[in-house]
């Protein structure tokens, strides 16, 4: 396993980089102290688990130690994934979130600029991106227009492929295949087809959280229900729902109201949603580990790091 304290150790450093960077463009002290508090706020405390998958991704695929250049290059990528996901801060927060992307361009043209997968390792981030701020756009869309009978398990699937997968799971993955050359058609086809499987449970499990999580556990108070998200929750409740029940569903979900959610949880109970997420939990979990098992042994170190990735979110409880 990667080293969070080893992951941890680096940030001082790429943190300077950017430093030296806007001095260099004359940028007041002022804004070069407010950007990197912006950033560091942002990133630290987290759990870190999509930048440690990129180390360990390096960590897996060679049949020998990483360089300690190796070990900083693969550093610096977790870090600008990890970059990626801060949203800003204050009444700032848009212009805060364009400069700290802005920032993971910067730092891969400085430290990855003459490497062969430079042109690749780019892409990734604006596929990233780009996939992203589709899955916003389709979730902005649903909340603030579509109403329960409207939503889909095809508008559900592609939330969780552009806001979760693609992000979260592929791109640690794939950052860390093209940084040290193993990236082939095949093998990257692989790690998407599985990491998005994988990501399509964990984006479950986030739904399953928001609502029957413990908030001392999770560190928040789901919103989903008042929020009218499309969920794995919600889709599948209403599709087990009497006429009745999805009438009252319609009519309370996605309201502000606390009453309105409280109706909405009754009717959750009712159809047993938490047990039919438990069955569809040991059904995933026991379809990810059969396809990973499936892979062909000339592909074994992505195997062993598909299973390090599952075991990471197997289960969880936050």
């Amino acid at each position: 396993m990667a080293d969070r304290d080893e992951f941890y150790v680096a940030l001082p450093s790429i943190l300077t980089d950017l430093e030296q960077g806007l001095t260099r463009k004359r940028a007041p002290k002022a804004l070069i102290n407010r950007f990197l508090t912006c950033l560091q706020t942002n990133v630290k405390g987290g759990k870190l688990n999509r930048g440690i998958i990129v180390l360990e991704t390096g960590h897996g695929l060679l049949p020998r130690p990483l360089t300690a250049i190796e070990t900083r290059h693969l550093i610096i990528l977790g870090w600008l994934t990890e970059f990626f996901q801060a949203d800003g801060v204050g009444l700032s927060a848009i212009n805060d979130a364009c400069l700290i992307k802005s920032s993971i361009q910067v730092l891969l043209r400085q430290h990855f600029g003459d490497h062969p997968g430079y042109t690749q390792l780019m892409e990734l981030f604006h596929e990233a991106s780009f996939r992203t701020e589709l899955g916003q756009l389709t979730e902005m869309a649903t909340g603030n227009k579509c109403n329960l009978a409207e939503m889909t398990m095809e508008r559900y699937v592609f939330l969780a492929e552009s806001k979760t997968a693609f992000y979260s799971f592929y791109l640690p993955v794939a950052l860390g295949l093209q940084y040290l050359q193993r990236a082939t058609e095949q093998t990257l086809a692989t790690a998407q087809e599985v990491l998005f499987r994988i990501g399509w449970y964990f984006q479950v499990q986030d739904d399953y959280l928001d609502v029957f999580g413990d908030p001392t556990l999770t560190g928040k108070i789901g919103t989903d229900i008042r929020e009218n998200k499309c969920t794995w929750i919600a889709l599948t409740a209403f599709q087990l729902c009497s006429s009745e029940q999805k009438a009252v569903l319609s009519l309370c979900y996605g309201r502000p109201d606390m009453g309105k959610e409280a109706r909405v949880k009754e009717i959750l109970c009712q159809v047993d949603i938490e047990g039919v997420f438990r069955n569809f939990e040991t059904t995933e979990l026991d379809n990810l580990e059969k396809r990973i098992d499936h892979i062909g042994e000339e592909h074994g170190p992505l195997k062993n790091i598909f299973r390090s990735v599952l075991e990471k979110i197997s289960r969880r409880d936050k």
